[in-house]
């Protein structure tokens, strides 16, 4: 047995340090947090100074008991959780559960996972500081305050089929989202005509070089058309040229944020994903630690990245330089997100390898030397025969940029979030002042002004660090938050055609152009659904101090002052909830139901208003008062519809639904939206519409070739014990369905060539898989004994919950529930949440 126990929060993470430690500690992962707020309640005392109250959730009491027993026979126990305020906490929540003092404790941290690294936090330990604690402990407190009396309001004043939901920063995070789309709604585009010549000219090896200059804008097609006019005949000379010299700055290595923002960008991921990919680089000794918001670098590191920049690219490409953090109160660790050793090129790890790369590069080039440009700006007159004041005063602009040196852009550049970067720059042919310039045509080119871009999740991140809000290790489950509760959806959004107008001038001579191309096509943004629009303007005018941008960064620099020993936790807690609890009770009293309603105007074939509105499930359109004789008619919003934008026109085609398109071998055929989409109806078949396609243009051919190809999915592609075996792609991907048994494909196996002996070993694992799932059911209550990964555990509903009492010999033995009756579990679900089954009996009165 080890002398020491250290324990650390990942599997994966123990397994590297106990590498490097040796035999004399014993490394063991706690699996992250270990105690969380008791759920009934709110969990915590608001009369007793919001005293909060910890339990240990069923799915952690195995691995509880496990390190319980090893600190026992430990002599010295370690902890090494992460060393962020969330780390600090769980360290804390460790001390407390083992029975270890906080005051004496060892306690270390790191910024990386390498030997150097470990071994001097080793000699250099700490205890665990409690204004750490105390902050995350604030923040838990306050978010579970405010989701615990918010979301109740919102369940009775907005409804809504599923549990809504309300949080501090997850509001706030939905009502930037929500004000982006209004000002994208109400935004209208405004034309102008850009001028553009082709010239020519020759440079010193007497070749012909062809370049474009710009001239001026004109608000309409008259006015650029009446300049064209003007410059028939003319002639085009060298006025002016300036050089410039320029130079381009390295941007500052990774911090959280940055890291979430470029990955995005040059890779395509989300924010979770990239946090992932981080989290495994950093606990396998790749990079340092992933949650910060500082871009310092050690001495150590600066001395690796020298060595690596002058041994592979020369001393000109090496320029020192020291990034200040802007955030003064850089709470998470001290140091960039960076490799532990530059040498490393690769992680090694074809998953991990993109992000790695992108890391790598942004730290060699934070220290190497500026890109040094030449921007050449020439003015070209224009002169004609005609008098002055037809023509004469206008000038065009070329410029063009080359790099005489390219410092760190040899090795990375860094993007923007912007759709759409013109950058016509390129280098111009060698010009004099009073060249004549060879004319080859001219053009007038309709363009548009355009919205700003719609968030992604990494301009959203970008932005929230911008107000002050969140920090590093809350963006990712912010944004996870918001998508999951349906407040907000990721997703493409299809281009639209539009025309453009062409003017070009060749040889004295105008011709006009119609043109078309793609506008408003969008990948991967952030859109509102109309749900979240309603909440939030419902929280935007009743708590507008809540949604208040400047209040939320408030309440985090109030967390800053807490970690800093400045503020008492439970004062700042207190501060923020008699006024807030105030504003529930009253809008619980007073506040009207809020379902969003907009007026789209009146049905002409009966008079009725036709309205907009949240309904019980999710956006509807409503022909016809609730106070009328006649009761109203209502139709569901199709996917790409929203309350706010849809016209009348658009409203009354829903009404014509279910559509009735004629038959198809004797069974009637229709369409129609249900809860998943629009939908073909063949028979009692319902046939989802593929995705993108308008159903309003589905005819009975159509149709036919929808019902064929879902035939043709469903064949059967095997038999198991005589029962066929049919496959397809839902919500979670592919599967094969076999006895009304849903069983996912993992991508070990290729989907679309799927054999027999393929089948039966999918079926024969999900077969043992719940063979062994469950001791024993009662579904018609919704109660399950099942094994979990800590042992076995009682399942009431959605909810998992502890298994209580104990058996002849002690704990129970799965032989013993296998026996255990009904009305026994029932008393261990009562035990645990007292009200359990009184909601049931409620549910059914009603």
């Amino acid at each position: 047995m080890a002398k020491n126990l250290l324990i650390v929060e990942s599997p994966a993470k123990a397994k590297t340090i106990e590498g490097i430690l040796g035999k004399n500690f014993e490394v063991k992962s706690c699996y992250g947090h270990i105690r969380d707020l008791q759920k009934s309640d709110m969990g915590i005392d608001i009369a007793n100074n919001f005293r909060p109250t910890y339990i240990v959730p069923p799915e952690k009491t195995k691995v509880v008991n496990e390190l319980k027993n090893l600190a026992k026979k430990a002599e010295e126990v370690w902890l090494a959780s992460d060393e962020d305020r969330e780390g600090e906490s769980i360290s804390w929540h460790l001390a407390e559960v083992l029975k270890l003092n906080p005051k004496t404790t060892k306690r270390i941290v790191f910024h990386e996972i390498t030997k150097p690294a470990i071994e001097k936090a080793v000699q250099n330990p700490r205890t665990i500081d409690m204004n750490l604690v105390d902050a995350q402990q604030a923040r838990r407190v306050l978010d579970r305050i405010v989701g615990f009396e918010l979301s109740p309001v919102l369940w009775r004043k907005i409804g809504q089929q599923g549990g809504l939901s309300a949080g501090r920063v997850q509001s706030v995070a939905v009502k930037l989202i929500a004000e982006k789309e209004r000002e994208i709604n109400n935004f209208k585009p405004e034309n102008s005509f850009k001028i553009e010549a082709s010239l020519a000219a020759t440079d010193i090896n007497s070749k012909t070089v062809s370049f474009k200059a710009e001239g001026n804008k004109y608000n309409n097609a008259e006015d650029a058309e009446q300049f064209l006019k003007s410059c028939f005949g003319a002639k085009y000379s060298v006025k002016d040229i300036q050089v410039k010299p320029g130079k381009r700055t390295p941007a500052a290595p990774f911090i959280t944020s940055t890291l979430q923002q470029e990955a995005s960008r040059k890779l395509g991921y989300g924010v979770s994903k990239t946090m992932l990919l981080a989290q495994k680089l950093y606990e396998s000794g790749k990079i340092t630690y992933m949650r910060t918001d500082s871009v310092n670098l050690s001495e150590t590191a600066m001395n690796d990245i020298k060595s690596q920049i002058i041994n592979t690219y020369g001393n000109k490409y090496f320029q020192p330089r020291k990034y200040k953090t802007k955030n003064e109160s850089a709470q998470e660790a001290h140091e960039a997100i960076r490799p532990t050793y530059m040498q490393n090129i690769s992680a090694g790890n074809p998953e991990l390898n993109k992000l790695y790369d992108l890391i790598w590069k942004r730290t060699i080039a934070c220290q190497m030397a500026d890109a040094e440009l030449e921007k050449t700006i020439a003015k070209i007159k224009i002169s004609t025969n005609l008098p002055t004041g037809q023509a004469g005063n206008e000038e065009l602009t070329a410029s063009g940029e080359v790099i005489k040196f390219d410092g760190f852009l040899k090795v990375y550049f860094e993007s923007t979030d912007d759709d759409e970067t013109e950058n016509d720059e390129s280098r111009l042919p060698n010009l004099t002042i009073g060249q004549l310039l060879n004319f080859n045509e001219m053009t007038a080119t309709e363009k548009f002004t355009k919205h700003s871009a719609r968030y992604t999740e990494a301009s959203l991140v970008k932005k929230l660090e911008e107000l002050g809000i969140g920090r590093p290790s809350t963006y990712a489950p912010v944004i996870s938050t918001i998508i999951k509760r349906n407040y907000v959806e990721k997703k493409d959004k299809e281009g639209v055609k539009r025309k453009y107008a062409i003017l070009k001038l060749k040889n004295d001579s105008i011709e006009k152009i119609t043109a078309h191309e793609i506008t408003g096509t969008e990948k991967s943004k952030l859109f509102p659904t109309d749900l979240g629009l309603v909440v939030t303007d419902f929280l935007n005018q009743h708590f507008e101090k809540v949604m208040d941008y400047s209040f939320t960064a408030n309440i985090e620099e109030e967390f800053d002052e807490i970690a800093e020993g400045k503020m008492k936790w439970n004062t700042m807690v207190g501060d923020f909830y008699g006024p807030f609890h105030s504003g529930v009770e009253h809008t619980l009293e007073t506040a009207e139901r809020a379902v969003g309603e907009r007026q789209l105007g009146t049905d002409q074939e009966t008079g009725k208003p036709i309205t907009a509105r949240m309904g019980k499930y999710g956006p509807m359109v409503q022909l016809g008062a609730s106070d009328d004789e006649e009761k109203p008619r209502f139709a569901k919003l199709k996917s790409t519809q929203s309350i706010e934008t849809i016209t009348l026109d658009e409203a009354l085609d829903l009404f014509k639904l279910p559509l009735a398109l004629g038959s198809h071998e004797g069974l009637e055929v229709s369409v129609n939206i249900g809860r998943y989409g629009p939908y073909v109806k063949w028979g009692e078949q319902f046939i989802s519409i593929p995705k993108g396609e308008d159903l309003m243009e589905v005819d009975l051919n159509r149709a036919i070739e929808i019902i064929n190809a879902k035939q043709v999915e469903d064949a059967p592609i095997g038999y198991y014990n005589e029962k066929p075996i049919t496959k397809g792609k839902g919500r979670f991907g592919p599967f094969i369905k076999w006895n009304d048994l849903f069983i996912n494909v993992p991508r070990a196996y290729h989907f679309d060539t799927l054999t027999q002996k393929d089948c039966n070993e999918l079926i024969e694992k999900k077969l043992e898989k719940e063979a062994n799932r469950f001791i024993q059911q009662w579904p018609e209550e919704k109660i399950a004994i099942e094994n979990g990964r800590w042992g076995a555990f009682i399942r009431f509903g959605k909810k998992m919950m502890k298994i209580t009492g104990s058996g002849a010999n002690g704990k129970y033995t799965p032989e013993e529930l296998s026996k255990i009756n009904l009305e026994e579990v029932k008393k261990m679900i009562v035990a645990q949440e007292p009200k359990a089954f009184d909601k049931k009996t409620k549910k059914k009165k009603k």
